[in-house]
């Protein structure tokens, strides 16, 4: 029988899984610089890349800024207020009347919420309303940053909010098992680990520049010890206070640089004499700035994970940390950086100070953190969230044993 006379089988035919309708709210997105905004850029532009809509609905981040300007992603602007302390950031104001009016025209499959700020809790409130499937993503421990700002008395109540708004949605997601067991522990439901990646494209050893740390005064053979993220206090900037003394003590050709802004730079900087303060960097530039280091210290002990923990492992520097976080989830202690515990302050100081006196084990430790990040690629955590996204837009429980919800849970489309 020749091939053109032979029956095709339905079941041989590849099959191509219908692309989504995907509502992301957040409210922090580029050029915006924090982890949060990063990351959402990564998944936004990764699930698009696999043929997904996407409708972002964000604060306006300028006066006169309009949606979809310059970009060909469909965004939707809210109203927003710069946030205390930090006025080039923008808290998103209440929007319910607008997305449920935007989602009654254009009906997304399922909506993905960020951030836990006004604008989520009215995108929550909207998507129920219409019978929209909804996800959300702990991003930030705002119940434990209570205390570092002399409102620890609102601890509970901050969580109460929290507990709330991420029980009305189908899944949480967070970035870490510890995580996920510190939540269910506090009440909340169907949480879920959808890791964080990392571009090694961008971070890399490639990007070391010797003319950048001879602008830092940093000899060949030099230990150059960094630190990014936000400056503020709930980041435990006294640790690098403590860290930068010691060192510069104890090997005094150390060169020590802290990149990014916030209201704590000016008390770092009248403590740490002699540091380096870059500002706030992106890009390629934010990646020289690693890769031309040695050591990262990361003294926090309230990030939900950490982003720069594997930016600055895929630049290969060797992260000091604690026990917790991306840190806890990826570092193996002695092999590709090293380890604290979380109670014990002094011995982060005591692996920092070793470490600034042991170069070479210091660059063999970064050399290896390069390598096994190498594994961490947005396309792999992309994949798995398409899975969570697609599973809750057709009414069933993300996880590993799907079950269907009740028919009327959600509205019929």
């Amino acid at each position: 029988m020749s091939t053109d006379s032979m029956p095709i089988l339905i079941e041989d035919l590849p099959v191509r899984k219908q692309s989504l309708r995907i509502a992301v709210v957040t409210e922090t997105y580029p050029p915006e610089i924090n982890g949060v905004a990063n990351t959402v850029a990564q998944v936004v532009e990764g699930l698009r890349r696999r043929d997904h809509q996407i409708q972002l609905v964000r604060p306006r981040q300028a006066p006169h800024e309009i949606g979809s300007e310059q970009t060909d992603l469909h965004q939707t602007l809210t109203g927003s207020l710069p946030i205390p302390r930090y006025p080039s950031l923008k808290m998103g104001m209440p929007a319910r009347r607008a997305l449920t009016r935007l989602w009654t025209q254009a009906r997304p499959d399922v909506v993905h919420v960020v951030t836990e700020g006004p604008l989520g809790w009215s995108a929550i409130q909207s998507a129920i309303r219409l019978g929209i499937p909804v996800v959300s993503d702990f991003r930030t421990n705002f119940h434990a940053y209570s205390k570092h700002y002399g409102v620890g008395w609102l601890r509970k109540p901050i969580l109460g909010y929290l507990r709330k708004f991420h029980n009305r949605t189908a899944c949480t997601m967070v970035p870490t098992e510890g995580m996920r067991l510190m939540l269910c522990d506090l009440g909340f439901h169907n949480v879920r680990v959808i890791a964080r990646g990392v571009d090694t494209h961008l971070f890399s050893p490639a990007r070391r520049s010797g003319t950048l740390r001879a602008s830092w005064g940093a000899e060949e053979h030099a230990p150059v010890i960094l630190h990014a993220g936000r400056l503020a206090s709930e980041k435990n900037p006294e640790a690098l206070i403590h860290a930068h003394a010691q060192i510069r003590q104890r090997v005094p050709t150390a060169r020590f640089v802290i990149v990014g802004d916030g209201p704590a730079r000016a008390y770092l900087e009248q403590h740490c004499p002699g540091a380096v303060f870059a500002g706030s960097r992106t890009g390629e530039d934010l990646a020289a700035h690693f890769a031309s280091a040695d050591i990262f210290l990361f003294p926090s002990l309230t990030e939900t994970f950490g982003n720069v923990t594997l930016e600055a492992m895929a630049s290969g520097l060797a992260v000091v940390a604690f026990d917790y976080g991306a840190a806890g989830k990826y570092i193996r202690h002695g092999a590709n950086g090293l380890l604290a515990q979380s109670e014990d302050p002094a011995a982060f100081q005591r692996l920092a100070l070793d470490l600034a006196g042991n170069l070479s084990l210091a660059r063999s430790l970064g050399a290896s953190a390069a390598i096994d990040t190498q594994a961490l690629s947005w396309d792999s955590i992309v994949l798995e969230l398409e899975g969570v996204l697609r599973a809750t837009s057709t009414h069933q429980q993300p996880g590993d044993l799907f079950m269907e919800r009740s028919a009327g849970q959600f509205m019929a489309r």
